[in-house]
């Protein structure tokens, strides 16, 4: 009883050739972290990032208006996870600092809401950004 040997790993992967080739591959993940529907826009596939990104930026924007807080310190571990998430969002997080907003304190149950959908849109970035990068590694298709 004969058995037909196992191809290499290499040649069934129908990528392994072209890592050296592929460029930076972290480029997309990268763009999508710093902006929202970047890495999308870079990988040519308009429609996903468009919805990304007016997903992400509205949100953010909705959480801004409800006056939500930005998380600034990490004093304690719920503030590490929710700066964590702020910082998910990218420039929209560092330009909204620059700005002055989201600075006040939480004073009404919509605020708490707001700072939610702040957190929630950088977390969603962030998600969109890893995509991003599956999509340009070939993970994803």
């Amino acid at each position: 009883m004969s058995t037909t040997p196992n191809k290499p790993a290499a040649a069934s992967k129908p990528n392994a050739g072209k890592q050296s080739n592929q460029g930076f591959v972290y480029f997309p993940l990268i763009a999508g972290w710093l902006f929202p529907g970047a890495g999308h826009f870079l990988l040519r596939k308009w429609i996903r990032g468009a919805l990304l990104a007016v997903s992400i930026i509205a949100m953010f924007v909705l959480g801004l208006a409800m006056q939500g807080k930005l998380y600034t310190s990490a004093q304690d571990i719920l503030d590490m996870l929710g700066m964590a998430g702020d910082i998910g969002a990218g420039l929209l997080y560092f330009v909204s600092r620059m700005m002055g907003l989201g600075g006040q304190p939480i004073q009404t149950t919509v605020a708490d809401y707001g700072t939610k959908f702040i957190v929630v849109a950088g977390l969603l970035n962030i998600i969109a950004a890893v995509d991003a990068h599956n999509l340009r590694t070939g993970r994803k298709s």
